[in-house]
């Protein structure tokens, strides 16, 4: 179905270059827990990519040649990837941020005994996806019991000291629409998942991000099936602002998939859009030199337009305020 999706042929969207690379987002398998309606790398629990403890020897020979600000653990559920743990306590000890982004369920896995604990002895942020304050919505989106697990875990970590402002510690959410429309404005929605949370079940976070359904892979295909792929993507160029240009996450951002190949970005890597590379078809992290290849092209299509559309969207949430 992914080869069929339309916006692959041509684009309008503006041209990017490459600035300073900061951060090294990390694709440690497509393996997880859930298998969420919404979820653009099509993860779920009969996926068998996995990163092999060789790819992770690779990345961490790359931190300690080229320290970024910020490590960034993506899936699937990363922490289903077996050398999880070691990666993070590598990392840390050379000194560079490490980010997981959590679904909160896999906190309570057959299997992941004492995970909460290690992300706060670590330090690690946590980003965890919780696409609206309201059960039935979480649930029809990932499944039932989703919701409730999800609260759970967030009352885990509030009690490891996650969420209470502490910036050793920050606990962020990450909101989806349930559909195809553009989220809303990220600080009116923060407020109210502060509230709702806060007084239904005592949770507090520091920040809420809003991210856009990108039109690929598991959201892609239902939109196809439902007839809504033209109409959403031209939802997404209509709403295009080009002040968001300055933002986009794969100005600054790598994305390495689980086999250790570079992309501009995390959604670049699930459509096959390799980095830009005059010498081979293919860039692997053992290759990379980061001071080489800025001012480099990034690969732009029509699903680009996701990240600029409206108050714009990037792995840190809405770009500004629309």
């Amino acid at each position: 179905m992914q080869a069929t999706l339309p916006h692959l042929e041509t684009t309008t969207f503006p041209p990017l270059r490459r600035q300073r690379l900061e951060t090294l987002q990390v694709n440690l398998g497509y393996l997880c827990n859930q298998s969420c309606l919404h979820c653009h790398v099509n993860a779920g629990p009969k996926r068998t990519e996995i990163m092999s403890r060789e790819t992770i020897d690779d990345i961490l020979a790359f931190l300690s040649r080229h320290p970024v600000d910020m490590l960034d653990l993506t899936g699937g559920a990363p922490e289903m990837n077996p050398h999880f743990r070691d990666l993070i306590v590598a990392t840390r000890q050379l000194g560079i941020r490490v980010m997981d982004r959590c679904n909160l369920t896999i906190l309570a896995e057959e299997g992941q005994q004492g995970l909460a604990e290690f992300l706060a002895q670590q330090g690690v942020e946590i980003t965890a996806s919780l696409p609206c304050y309201l059960e039935d919505n979480v649930d029809a989106q990932r499944g039932n019991g989703v919701f409730q697990a999800s609260i759970r875990g967030l009352q885990s970590l509030n009690r490891l000291g996650y969420g209470q402002g502490d910036p050793g510690r920050p606990l962020n959410l990450v909101y989806n629409p349930q559909g195809p429309v553009l989220p809303p404005a990220q600080d009116n929605l923060e407020s109210a998942y502060k509230a709702h949370l806060n007084e239904h079940f005592g949770i507090r976070f520091d920040h809420l991000f809003t991210l856009a359904n990108m039109p690929i892979q598991r959201f892609g295909s239902t939109l196809l099936s439902k007839g809504q792929f033209g109409d959403y993507m031209a939802l997404l160029r209509d709403a295009h602002k080009d002040e968001n240009l300055a933002s986009v996450m794969c100005r600054n951002l790598i994305s390495v998939d689980w086999q250790g190949y570079l992309f501009d970005c995390d959604f670049n890597q699930m459509l096959g859009l390799p980095l830009l590379n005059a010498d081979k078809p293919r860039s692997h992290i053992r290759d990379l030199a980061p001071a080489a290849i800025e001012g480099h092209p990034i690969v732009v299509k029509e699903h680009c337009y996701g990240c600029t559309a409206g108050q714009g969207s990037s792995c840190g949430g809405a770009l500004a305020e629309g």
